[in-house]
């Protein structure tokens, strides 16, 4: 599938070709005449121009004039039985993106996937969150944009990339991962997401044009109709966790945004799915053509190295327990994670009063915040990190003694990733769950899935002692 042949080079086009385009489909009415853009903005795609050498460096986002850098000064050793990103034909200014984050081998969806995706096949992916996997997609997204740039006029709210998240946290994490790889890229990343004012996200399309847009359906849907965006002329089409927008009952209007979208066979089509049940295989035989499917294992955990244990008590008893539990000498380093960026955020500030030295991950922390908080916990300048589920995926230290569940998950999955963040390189950890009235019913599936039924037991009296005000 060659993208070249897809893309609609969008010149100013003869008045002849604007007559006939506008009795066509007036939605698409170029904006020649100011007055009747003004007039009909909300219903007409306005064009603005993109200069294909800009004169001055772009300030989209966090993005400024940096220094000369080259691949020199990201040198990576090769490894047998390790793939790099040097091993892929990258463009200099993504490659810079990636030596910024950290990133030196692929993960193995990385490795499996980027050969598949960078030649612009459709792909399908089993694979969980923290696997790597968006990266894999927006690696092959960013690649594919800067080797097949539109000259010329562009729409504004024409997206080139569509990528569709069932949940806000995901959805805003996938950007901040886009934003910190396209750092030194023209490349533009949006976000659609309910729960937050539309008129500012409706103002920031008409700012700049859409290469990458990443968006949950509602907002979506809400953007379509009301034509501020444009998704008939995509070239690559990301259905990110798609077991879970089936459970979340989303999949009558993923449908709805597929079929405004260019034919199977004139877009790249890229699925991601925890699991493979018979409802998400259809949904790859209607919406993907010719496609690989690749199957990474779900993380397990060898649960012999990770001493389990659940606390019974109420929910105002657990920031008690947390805060003399970090005063235990066999506590060297924790992870406590909970369910809500709300409840994380008021943990960690309630953490810091209380003199503990600890750091914060979740979706409305900055990519670039989250990676020097996570090197911090690394060099063991901070004692505690604080983590949402979807933040704390990419966390994999080793040493890490002990890993504190404050709110029981609502996924059973994610409780195996969460303990999963100890007992590492074959090293003892210890999990601790709290579970109080608002969650405890949560238990049972996670015992399912485990297998086995945890130790539920009532917290020793030192781990309850009433906190000096």
């Amino acid at each position: 599938m060659v993208f070249g042949k897809l893309i609609k080079k969008l010149g100013k086009p003869s008045k002849e070709e604007q007559t006939s385009s506008m009795e066509k489909n007036p939605d698409k009415a170029t904006s020649e005449s100011p007055a009747l853009a003004k007039v009909t903005k909300p219903a007409a795609k306005s064009r603005t121009k993109k200069s294909s050498v800009p004169s001055k460096p772009h300030t989209h986002g966090n993005r400024v004039k940096q220094p000369a850098w080259s691949l020199t000064d990201f040198e990576i050793p090769a490894v047998e039985g390790k793939t790099r990103f040097h091993d892929f034909d990258l463009p200099e200014a993504l490659m810079h993106g990636i030596a910024d984050l950290g990133f030196e081998y692929c993960s193995p969806i990385q490795a499996q996937s980027l050969p598949v995706v960078l030649k612009g096949n459709d792909l399908v992916g089993k694979a969980q969150t923290g696997t790597g996997k968006t990266a894999a997609f927006l690696i092959g997204i960013i690649d594919h944009l800067l080797k097949n740039p539109i000259e010329g006029e562009r729409y504004a709210g024409e997206a080139r990339a569509l990528i569709i998240a069932p949940t806000r946290e995901l959805v805003m994490q996938i950007a901040d991962d886009a934003r910190a790889l396209t750092k030194y890229c023209e490349l533009n990343v949006h976000t659609l997401v309910g729960g937050m004012d539309a008129n500012k996200q409706k103002e920031k399309l008409y700012k700049s044009l859409v290469d990458i847009l990443v968006a949950t359906p509602g907002r979506l849907l809400d953007f379509m109709d009301s034509r501020e965006i444009f998704i008939d002329e995509i070239e690559c089409l990301v259905l990110d966790e798609a077991d879970r927008m089936l459970d979340m009952g989303f999949i009558p209007q993923v449908r709805r945004i597929v079929r405004a979208t260019p034919k199977k066979e004139n877009r790249q089509t890229l699925l991601f799915s925890a699991t493979f049940s018979d409802d998400v295989m259809n949904l790859v035989d209607q919406w993907t053509y010719k496609s690989l499917t690749i199957e990474i294992e779900p993380e397990r955990v060898a649960t012999d190295n990770v001493d389990q244990k659940v606390y019974l008590l109420t929910a105002d008893q657990k920031f008690t327990l947390l805060f003399n539990l970090l005063q235990d000498e066999a506590v060297d380093n924790l992870i406590v994670f909970a369910n809500r960026r709300d409840t994380t955020r008021k943990l960690y500030e309630k953490l810091k009063r209380h003199g503990v030295s600890c750091g914060i991950l979740s979706g409305d922390v900055p990519q670039q915040k989250r990676i020097s908080t996570l090197e911090k916990f690394k060099q063991d300048k901070l004692k505690v990190l604080v983590a949402t589920d979807v933040a704390g995926r990419g966390i994999h230290i080793d040493g890490i003694t002990h890993v504190v569940n404050y709110t029981l998950p609502e996924d059973p999955e994610d409780y195996v990733h969460r303990i999963g963040r100890t007992g590492r390189a074959g090293s003892k950890g210890t999990s601790i769950s709290f579970a109080c009235e608002d969650d405890s019913f949560m238990l049972p599936a996670i015992e399912k899935l485990l297998g086995s039924k945890l130790p539920c037991l009532q917290p020793p009296e030192a781990l309850l002692k009433p906190l000096v005000r």
